[in-house]
């Protein structure tokens, strides 16, 4: 979350600041274009740009075109909601160590009760004096009301304003004087100020710990002011009048209204004063200045979208690209198979591990198919949850699959031929997008430095050096395991315990291994780059894992897998939130006969 938030407040803080520069640049022209401006400054802290950037990445379509009606449309990525909460509970108590994000968010939730809390208890008050008021029978664009309160003459409300009026203010204005008090008010309805207004109060609720989000507050209620001015003087000629008024209704009633509520008297007083004496002339947007604005405003929506385009489609593209783009098999058979299962050449998952050949073999159901042909792979939760909105055939029928390339491809070519088998033989349609789901942070705990069983490949045994399969049984001599690199392996050992393991593999390969035990996705965040060897021994069986209970706990034979983690690899497991790249099933058939 800080991270996140850290990126949103500079990226706010520098949006504001470039709106600052534009109402400089436009301080000749008109009060409410720069109003506009500094409230666009202030939806910019309600928006941030990563809202933007996700939204481009649910729009990345990197297939086939999705179909008018689709047939079916499943998240890989999902997980049941039930599971979030105890899984995360259990996730702390076994981690034990301090969160200073729970603190940070208590902090600021305090914060922002006590900014809620303040503004409710004045918005109540006005509630009260609005109730006692007595109506008017005036030519005004909203109901006007007579109170007895001490206050100056204000609009309140925002989907049913209300313009609130001093009892025998009729009187002690001149009729040029109370004339021009109600066109300022009328421009504050017609400007649906109170409505804009509210919502940058939420937003100064949210940020109440940043100066700058009160600042923008000061500049939106100084350039309300001025507009209203403006329109005052637009429509009357008398601007001695109208100032005369202004200042007769800050002797007469020194209340002002509260922050909800458009009065007249608002901003720099003085100032105001005599920019209306002197009847500064203001200009019109010129076409240039025009097509600026435009083109900035359509810049801060259109630059995140695109960019999270893109960021969507190099994430799933990178090996696409390098294997060479779209290719497909020489000849292709595709038959239903109820014999024995014939296993397959190399494995068919998202690894390296492969002896090239220009044959390819699949005895699998189709779920294990596409999991191949788009290199992706997830916990048993996430594909319990893809297949129950599948038809049951995907998971129960085998189909053999045996093609053949017109040349030596590598893996990753393999996957794009078997992209094109499945789109022409299975109808298979699908796309790619971002969802948020819960997951697990995969962190260092001490910065740069991992665990003794966590080393760069170039410090362990070469990949041509075969493992000693006696050595693996041995806490004495580990030897080299796995024997085989690019595989994520896993044995069992005596003693109820397991032997994890991967040569020359990805911080996001071990990632996807943690995954499988934890039952929810695993996000790199260590910040460690290049290949990787790993080596992981805890007790337990090969259901999920979970936190020893104290009953349980001394009956353990060896370090929990959590416990193993943060000893053997020096990192830990943090549950939070995510958003994840998945892929998304639009159609998929019965495949066509050969």
């Amino acid at each position: 979350m800080i991270p996140e938030l850290t990126n949103h407040l500079w990226q706010s803080t520098l949006f504001a600041s470039v709106a600052g520069l534009l109402t400089l640049v436009l301080r000749r022209n008109r009060a409410r274009t720069r109003y506009c401006v500094w409230m666009a400054a202030s939806i910019k802290f309600a928006v941030p740009f990563s809202l933007l950037v996700m939204l481009g990445g649910h729009w990345s379509w990197r297939t086939t075109p999705a179909v008018h009606a689709p047939a079916m449309a499943v998240a890989i990525g999902q997980t049941a909601q039930a599971l979030v909460a105890p899984v995360s509970t259990a996730r702390i108590v076994s981690v034990r160590h301090f969160d200073p994000t729970r603190a940070i968010e208590f902090v600021w939730a305090c914060g922002v009760l006590a900014v809620l809390g303040q503004w409710t208890i004045r918005w109540r008050r006005m509630r009260a004096t609005v109730r006692a008021a007595s109506p008017l029978d005036l030519n005004f664009p909203a109901p006007v009301r007579m109170s007895p309160a001490s206050m100056e003459p204000g609009v309140f409300g925002i989907a049913r304003p209300i313009l609130l009026l001093p009892i025998g203010i009729t009187e002690k204005l001149t009729p040029e004087q109370l004339r021009a008090i109600l066109v300022h008010e009328a421009s504050h309805v017609r400007r649906r100020d109170n409505l804009t207004a509210f919502l940058h109060m939420l937003v100064e609720a949210a940020f109440w710990f940043h100066p700058l989000v009160w600042w923008i507050g000061a500049r939106l209620v100084d350039e309300r002011e001025r507009a209203c001015d403006e329109e005052v003087l637009r429509q009357i000629d008398q601007p001695q009048a109208y100032a005369e008024g202004i200042l007769h209704i800050c002797r007469l009633y020194v209340e002002s209204p509260a922050a909800c509520v458009a009065g007249v008297t608002g901003s720099d007083l003085k100032k105001r004063i005599a920019e209306i004496m002197n009847c500064r002339a203001t200009e019109s947007l010129s076409a240039a200045k025009r097509a600026v604005l435009a083109g900035l405003a359509a810049a801060a929506i259109v630059i995140p979208l695109a960019f999270g385009i893109l960021h969507a489609q190099s994430q799933g593209s990178d090996w696409e690209s390098a294997a060479g783009g779209k290719m497909a098999f020489e000849a292709a058979s595709v038959k239903l198979d109820t014999g024995p299962f014939k296993p397959p050449r190399y494995p068919l998952d998202d690894g390296n591990a492969y002896k090239p050949s220009a044959e390819f073999s699949s005895d699998f159901p189709l779920i294990t198919d596409i999991q191949f042909a788009y290199k992706i792979a997830f916990t048993r939760q996430q594909r319990e949850a893809m297949l129950a909105h599948l038809p049951k055939w995907i998971q129960q029928d085998r189909y053999n699959i045996e093609a053949r390339a017109n040349q030596l491809p590598t893996k990753d070519q393999l996957r794009l031929m078997m992209q094109s088998l499945l789109a022409e033989r299975f109808g298979l349609k699908v796309h790619f997008e971002n969802q948020e789901t819960a997951v697990f942070a995969l962190t260092l705990i001490k910065a740069g430095k991992p665990g003794p069983g966590l080393l760069p490949h170039s410090q362990g045994p070469p990949c041509d050096v075969p493992a000693d399969g006696r050595s693996v049984n041995s806490k004495t001599s580990p030897g080299v395991f796995p024997a085989q690199c690019d595989v994520q392996a896993a044995v069992s050992r005596p003693g109820k315990l397991i032997l994890m393991g991967g040569r020359n593999a990805t911080m996001d390969q071990l990632a996807e291994v943690l995954a499988f035990r934890l039952d929810l996705p695993a996000v790199d965040q260590t910040g460690i780059a290049g290949r990787i060897d790993y080596r992981l021994e805890f007790a337990g069986d090969w259901n999920v894992a979970a936190p020893p209970t104290e009953s349980t706990a001394d009956a353990v034979p060896g370090p929990t897998f959590f416990d193993a983690v943060r000893e053997q690899l020096g990192l830990k497991l943090t549950p939070t939130k995510a958003s994840l790249r998945v892929l998304v099933i639009d159609h998929v058939e019965r495949p066509s006969e050969n």
